[in-house]
């Protein structure tokens, strides 16, 4: 598969990056040399300098015989023109392109139709608060994912001293669980990732990623020492096009908001749009200011200024003076790691929600959503298994599957099978599957026999 990534910044990059692990051929093109520089000394890809929007450097770089464009730089405008031009050079690419201007996606629709055809348009923020959203309907996590329409959720909980499991052998996780339809699925410890065999075992600080159905997600739960309270109250900091889109989501939710927001203007935009909101003018990071507004009794502070080092300051002051949960708008990839060191677990990334929905989109086979798991380490997959695909007929011990990657859960109907060695997935089962990335091209193939985009 050749791939085609117009903008090397931190969403190129980490894209690029993927991609490269997975030996698919990627063409990087990117106008500034430092940023062009990076990618070339740190990844095994090609690279054209120059403008994406550029029908010559698109020509260049082999857009005729591409199958896929991704459009990621930080411009809307360049994002638009380089997937316009390869639509004219070459209507059969696939194109991504990533928008952030609510203007523009007023037009997602007319754009994504000939004579234009632009086939996917993502927007990072509306991406970011769906999993605000999802974070906030689960307090207890540090990472969800949905599958199944949300009837199957990947939960990334971080394991405390007392939790109910720390110290327990995967083959004995079972006495604890029961019954219930639960699979420990991936361990990332010191920033490393574990695909679990029975002999691992639970330990302290863990982020482990667990699949359960909804239903069953509470008592879930509580096997791993958390909690599933819902929200009442929330507080925004930061009224940008992320505290705005989150604003508007709890409005909808009838959930008791307020928004503090430095800028007199912008705060006066901001009332205009929303009702019941309350919008505050003033800065966020004031520890007066937060005392003000009874920051204690909020269930959930939401820092989402432009200024990552403003929001974590904001998040350690506000959950320091008693708020129960604490999210942060953090952009730099080069941070995730010291999160938890410091204290906050609960993050949000723009970049990285993008990058997700991008992965979706670029898999081989009939995969419907994706999720990359904290630190990048790995994936989940959600794929349709086709008739003719090889892990179709015979029970999964028999499959080649490689080493890094595991099937959690068979979606048949209605009915969900946390699976065994002996499960076997029949054609149109929907299945989930977590991957190292290297492992991502074994998968693609067993998930498929002739290529498939969508």
């Amino acid at each position: 598969m050749k791939i085609i990534i117009v903008g090397a910044g931190e969403v190129g990059f980490h894209i690029a990056s993927r991609l490269s692990l997975e030996n698919k051929d990627v063409i990087v093109i990117e106008k500034n040399a430092d940023a062009l520089r990076r990618i070339s000394e740190n990844l095994d890809v090609q690279t054209v300098e120059g403008s994406g929007s550029s029908p010559a450097m698109l020509e260049q770089a082999g857009i005729k015989e591409a199958d896929i464009l991704l459009a990621v730089t930080n411009r809307d405008e360049t994002n638009l023109v380089a997937a316009l031009f390869a639509n004219i050079l070459s209507p059969t690419t696939i194109k991504l392109a990533r928008i952030r201007s609510e203007e523009y996606l007023m037009y997602q629709h007319a754009l994504s139709h000939d004579p234009y055809r632009i086939d996917v348009m993502i927007n990072p923020e509306a991406e970011a608060v769906k999993s605000v959203e999802r974070l906030l309907k689960i307090p207890g996590a540090v990472d969800v994912g949905e599958f199944a329409d949300g009837r199957i959720k990947v939960i990334g909980v971080r394991l405390d001293a007392d939790s109910p499991v720390t110290g327990t052998r995967l083959i004995d996780l079972k006495k604890k669980t029961g019954n219930k339809k639960i699979l420990l699925a991936a361990i990332i410890r010191n920033e490393k990732l574990i695909i679990p065999s029975g002999e691992d075992q639970l330990l302290k600080g863990d982020l482990i990623y667990f699949v359960s159905e909804e239903r069953e997600l509470k008592e879930a739960l509580k096997i791993f020492g958390k909690r599933a309270e819902p929200f009442n109250s929330v507080l925004i900091v930061g009224g940008g096009n992320l505290g705005l889109r989150l604003a508007n989501a709890l409005e909808r939710l009838s959930i008791h908001t307020k928004l503090i927001e430095k800028d007199p203007d912008r705060c006066r935009h901001l009332a205009e749009l929303l009702d019941k909101v309350v919008v505050l003018q003033g800065d966020g990071s004031d520890q007066g200011l937060l005392q003000e507004e009874n920051v204690q009794n909020m269930d959930v502070v939401a820092t989402l200024t432009g200024d990552e080092e403003t929001n974590i300051l904001t998040s350690l002051l506000a959950k320091r003076m008693g708020a129960h949960k604490t999210v942060t708008r953090i952009s730099k990839f080069s941070y995730f790691p010291l999160v938890s060191a410091i204290g906050l677990e609960h993050i949000v990334s723009p970049r990285l929600a993008a990058i997700n929905t991008i992965l979706q989109h670029v898999r081989r086979g009939k995969v419907l959503s994706a999720m990359t798991l904290k630190g990048e380490e790995a994936e989940a997959l959600e794929a349709v298994a086709l008739e003719t695909s090889d892990i179709v007929g015979k029970p999964l011990r028999q499959i080649r599957f490689p080493q890094g990657a595991l099937v959690v859960a068979i979606i048949r109907g209605d009915e969900v099978i946390i699976p065994t060695g002996d499960s076997v997935i029949l054609p149109q089962d929907r299945i989930i599957i977590f991957s190292t990335p290297q492992s991502i091209p074994e998968v693609e193939k067993a998930l498929m026999v002739k290529l498939e985009y969508f």
